[in-house]
C-alpha cells in the first residue's frame, strides 16, 4: 500500500472511529455492533501502523526514517547517506550514536542493510524510493532557508509572490521537507510573515500560496502541534477561511482538518471562531470546498462544545438543503447524524421536514451506512415525538421503508428500524384501544 493511500485508508478508519465512539458515549442506547465496530478501527489502525513501522534497526538514528541509501560510518554505525553528510558537512567530527572522535569521514554503502530494507518493504506492500528520491539536498536546504528568508523580509511584493510559489511546489513535491518545520517553529512564522500586516488578502495568489504550504507542511505528523500552538497561524488560517479565492478557502478548511486530527488541537481551533466560516463554506462552496468543510466540521465536532457551536452557526439548515439538493450525501450524513444529539438541532431538523427528506433518501439507491446514518437520525427524531412518529407511521403504511430496512439494513440500521416499527404498533395500538 502506497503512503498516500495508507494515509487515506487511517483517516477513513479514524472518522469511522469518531462516529462509533460519539455513538457509544451519547447514546444510552449504543448497541453491541458499535463496540464491535470501534474496536474493528482500532485493530485495524494497529495494523497500519505496525505494517507502515520498519524494525529500529532499519532506522536511521538520525532522520528516524526507513534508511534509502545506508552508509557505515568509521565507528561501524550505519546511517541514511544524506544525514550523516550533512552531520559531517556541519564540522562534526565524532560518531553521532557513540560520540568517539571520528579517525576518517569515510562512508561506505552497506549494501546488506539495502538488501534488507528493499525486502521488508516487499513484504509490506511498500515502494522503497531509489536512494535519491525524496532526498533533499543541503544546498537545496539553504535555498529553501533562503524564500524563507525572502518572505519575511523588506523584499518587494512580486519577489515574495514569486517566493511563496516555490515554497508551495517544494512542500507538495518534496515531503521530506516538510520536516524542516518540525525543529524551528520560527520558519513557520517566516513563512506567513506577508500575511500578518495589512488585510490577510491583499494579495490573493500570494495569500493562496502560503496558505496551500500551511497544508502542506501539516501533513507532516511532527509538525501538527507546532503548527497549530504557532499563535500566528491558526488566525490566518481562520481569517482565509472569511477572505481569499475559493481554493485558499478550501485550502484553509483541509488544513484545520489535517490539524484537527490531533486532539490538543480542537480546543485552539475552536476559539479561533473556525466553526462559523467553516459552515459557511459549507453553503457557498463547491464541492470540493464542501468536502473540506464538512471533514473538518465532523472532525471537530467530536468535542460536543464545537458540535452545539457549528449548531449554532446554523450547521443543520445548510445540511439538510445540500442533502435535499442530493448534495454531499453521505458525507454530510455522517456529520448530521453526528449534530443530531441533543434538543436544538432536533427542533431544527423537524422545521426543516427532516423526516420525509430522510425517509426519501432510504428508499433510494444509496449506500447501506447512508441508510444507517438516516434511521438512527429518525430514531432520534421520534423518540419522545409523537407527531414525527405519526408522520413515518403515515409513510410507513404506503411505503413500508422502515420495515424493509428492519429487514434488510446493517446490524445498528436493522435495531433502529425495528424499535421504530414497535413504536409505531405500539401508538396506534393505544390510539385504537383508548
Amino acid at each position: 500500500m502506497a503512503e498516500s493511500s495508507r494515509r487515506l485508508a487511517a483517516d477513513e478508519l479514524k472518522r469511522e472511529l469518531q462516529i462509533r465512539v460519539n455513538c457509544i458515549v451519547e447514546d444510552a442506547d449504543y448497541s453491541i455492533e458499535d463496540t464491535d465496530e470501534a474496536m474493528h478501527c482500532l485493530s485495524a489502525l494497529k495494523d497500519l501502523k505496525l505494517r507502515a513501522t520498519p524494525p529500529p534497526e532499519y532506522v536511521c538514528p538520525l532522520s528516524h526514517q526507513l534508511m534509502k541509501d545506508p552508509v557505515v560510518l568509521a565507528s561501524g554505525r550505519t546511517y541514511d547517506r544524506p544525514f550523516i553528510e550533512k552531520w559531517l558537512n556541519e564540522g562534526n567530527r565524532t560518531c553521532p550514536e557513540t560520540k568517539e572522535v571520528l579517525p576518517n569521514s569515510d562512508l561506505i554503502p552497506n549494501l546488506l542493510m539495502r538488501k534488507l530494507n528493499s525486502l521488508w518493504c516487499n513484504d509490506h506492500g511498500i515502494e522503497l524510493p531509489d536512494k535519491d528520491h525524496g532526498v533533499f539536498p543541503e544546498s537545496d536546504r539553504h535555498h529553501f532557508n533562503s524564500l524563507l528568508e525572502i518572505l519575511s523580509s523588506n523584499h518587494d511584493v512580486p519577489e515574495k509572490i514569486k517566493a511563496a510559489k516555490l515554497v508551495r511546489i517544494l512542500t507538495k513535491r518534496f515531503p521530506p521537507l516538510r520536516a524542516f518545520f518540525e525543529g524551528d517553529s520560527v520558519a513557520v512564522t517566516k513563512l506567513l510573515h506577508p500575511l500578518m500586516s495589512g488585510n490577510v488578502n491583499d494579495h490573493p495568489k500570494l495569500q493562496e500560496d502560503l496558505i496551500t504550504t500551511v497544508m502542506n507542511i501539516s501533513l507532516h505528523d511532527a509538525n501538527k502541534k507546532l503548527v497549530a500552538t504557532n499563535p500566528v497561524v491558526i488566525p490566518l488560517l481562520v481569517e482565509s477561511l472569511k477572505f481569499g479565492t475559493l481554493e485558499t478557502r478550501s485550502n484553509s478548511a483541509a488544513a484545520l482538518c489535517t490539524l484537527s486530527s490531533l486532539e490538543s488541537n480542537k480546543c485552539i481551533i475552536m476559539k479561533a471562531g473556525a466553526l462559523e466560516p467553516l459552515v459557511k463554506l459549507l453553503d457557498e462552496g463547491p464541492l470540493l470546498a464542501m468536502k473540506d468543510a464538512a471533514a473538518a466540521i465532523v472532525s471537530l465536532g467530536v468535542v460536543k462544545e464545537n458540535r452545539s457551536i457549528a449548531v449554532f452557526e446554523g450547521a443543520v439548515k445548510v445540511i439538510m438543503k445540500k442533502i435535499t439538493d442530493r448534495i454531499l450525501v453521505d458525507e454530510l450524513l455522517v456529520l448530521l447524524a453526528m449534530l443530531s444529539s441533543y434538543d436544538k438541532p432536533i427542533e431544527q431538523m423537524v422545521k426543516l421536514d427532516a423526516v420525509s427528506c430522510l425517509l426519501s433518501i432510504i428508499k433510494e439507491d444509496t449506500s447501506d451506512k447512508s441508510k444507517e446514518h438516516c434511521i438512527a437520525i429518525l430514531h432520534t427524531l421520534c423518540y419522545n415525538d409523537r407527531t414525527r412518529l405519526q408522520e413515518m407511521s403515515r409513510d410507513e403504511s404506503v411505503n413500508g421503508t422502515i420495515a424493509n430496512l428492519a429487514l434488510n439494513g446493517t446490524t445498528r440500521a436493522k435495531r433502529k428500524a425495528k424499535e421504530i416499527v414497535e413504536r409505531i404498533d405500539k401508538y396506534f395500538s393505544g390510539v385504537q384501544t383508548s
